[in-house]
């Protein structure tokens, strides 16, 4: 197997052929407007070419700049939300050891992550490890005003510049931001931060193929190279062609909207590798942005097994029948560990010494799969070959690509998120942002 396979098998008691070939033509006129760039939201679609138009220039440069850091930083601290954090943790975490941060002597920073919350004991606990630790900071926003990210950057801006300077301080902050304009930039600007573009066509969601996650991804040690080479073979397969038989992609877009029309609203994504816990989150934050409009979408939920099934397991099994799984299952181990066989026995394990534990996760994931398509849970099986750069990026792309054939399916811009300001204009108003006055005398009646 040399790329991701979608393996519909158990879907055949829930779907019939007549659906599979309505659904088809759906799809194909989907996949038109994504290759034509003639559908909804086109204005967004730089991401669609991004594995074979990142320049061999901007990868080398943040290749040196990951070097750097690597020499200046035990940590590198991600400022972000959204997408301008979980595509780069996702990797992170999915492709790095647990226990790395408790090894060290890992030769690379280790990356924690700032502006992805409000907390003020997270920030003031990060603050404290900071006064102890060499760092380096990647600050990630178009605009440079997004709450989150902004608070965070100007707490850690005070304390790089007290703790350093601030000449040695604006050589640790690397800027990642528009081209032209926004409040990042002009700070960027007049401090003379090194400085990395967000494509104006890019949305945040779809941006891990940017410098927005290919900077900390570098910095963590991994082979950007691979990265971007394994979405460029995904790529090659999602553009051809819409055909079920032929696209992964394509196929999974139809699945899903087959099984949303037949009453299943949930879908569910599961890992039986631990590691890819922020792979399902970045994924719950592409579905749900892209397709959780007008009402309409399936709700993207996630679970880790075999954890899971102790917790989640008996809702899922037994539970309201709205659900459908998708499950990606992971071909090749990276590590080799087989169970020890025991003279007493005591536990009644000696039936699986000598077995590796990997083949135990397999069989746990099919009877698994077995047990809740008999249970009434359509199930949907992603098939990566292993857990490695190159396949990472075919995931992601993957992921990417099948989202904006399923939106267009279901009819929604893809590419756009209304629905977010609305917190945004609360909490401003709650807040008491001058322009707000009106909106802050309301909402504090009806509180």
């Amino acid at each position: 197997m040399t790329h991701l396979e979608v393996d519909i098998s158990k879907l055949e008691s829930f779907i019939d052929d007549q659906a599979w070939s309505a659904m088809q033509a759906e799809v194909d006129e989907s996949h038109r407007q994504l290759v034509s760039r003639s559908g909804k939201g086109n204005d967004f679609l730089g991401w669609v070419d991004l594995p074979v138009q990142l320049e061999a220039s901007l990868l080398a440069r943040i290749q040196a700049d990951a070097e750097k850091i690597r020499h200046m930083a035990e940590l590198f601290v991600v400022i972000g939300i959204g997408g301008s954090y979980l595509g780069s943790k996702a990797v992170i975490e999915a492709l790095g050891n647990e226990f790395e941060d408790l090894e060290g002597g890992s030769g690379h920073p280790y990356i924690v992550f700032a502006g992805e919350n409000l907390s003020e004991r997270y920030h003031a606990h990060l603050l404290e490890l900071l006064d102890k630790k060499e760092y380096a900071v990647a600050v990630i926003s178009k605009s440079g005003t997004t709450t989150e990210p902004a608070i965070a950057f100007r707490l850690i801006r005070k304390h790089i510049e007290e703790k350093y300077g601030k000449e040695e301080a604006r050589k640790r902050i690397f800027a990642i931001t528009d081209a032209s304009r926004g409040a990042l930039k002009k700070l960027a600007d007049v401090e003379g931060y090194a400085t990395y573009v967000i494509p104006d066509d890019v949305g945040g969601r779809y941006s891990v193929l940017t410098p927005v996650g290919l900077l900390p991804i570098a910095v963590a040690g991994f082979d950007i190279l691979s990265l971007v080479d394994g979405a460029k073979k995904m790529r090659d397969v999602a553009m051809k062609s819409a055909d079920f038989k032929l696209n992964p992609c394509a196929l999974y877009a139809g699945a899903r909207n087959i099984l949303l029309r037949s009453g299943k609203f949930v879908e569910i994504l599961v890992a039986f590798e631990p590691s890819l816990l922020y792979v399902i989150e970045w994924w719950k934050q592409l579905y749900g942005e892209s397709e959780g409009k007008e009402h309409q979408g399936i709700f993207p939920a996630g679970v880790t097994f075999t954890s899971d099934l102790h917790s989640m397991g008996q809702y899922i099994q037994d539970g309201m029948r709205i659900l459908f799984e998708t499950v990606i299952s992971v071909g090749e181990p990276s590590s080799l560990l087989v169970v020890p066989g025991d003279p007493e026995n005591l536990d009644g394990l000696n039936f699986l010494s000598g077995m590796r534990l990997s083949d135990v996760n397999r069989q746990a994931e099919l009877g698994t799969m077995l047990a809740h398509v008999d249970g009434g849970v359509p199930n949907i099986r992603l098939v990566l070959p292993a857990v490695s750069e190159h396949y990472i990026g075919h995931l992601i792309y993957f992921f990417e690509f099948a989202c904006a054939l399923s939106g267009y399916t279901l009819g929604v811009n893809p590419f756009d998120q209304p629905g977010v300001e609305d917190y945004k204009k609360n909490m401003f108003a709650l807040l008491g942002k001058p322009g707000f006055e009106k909106e802050t005398v309301n909402l504090r009646k009806r509180l």
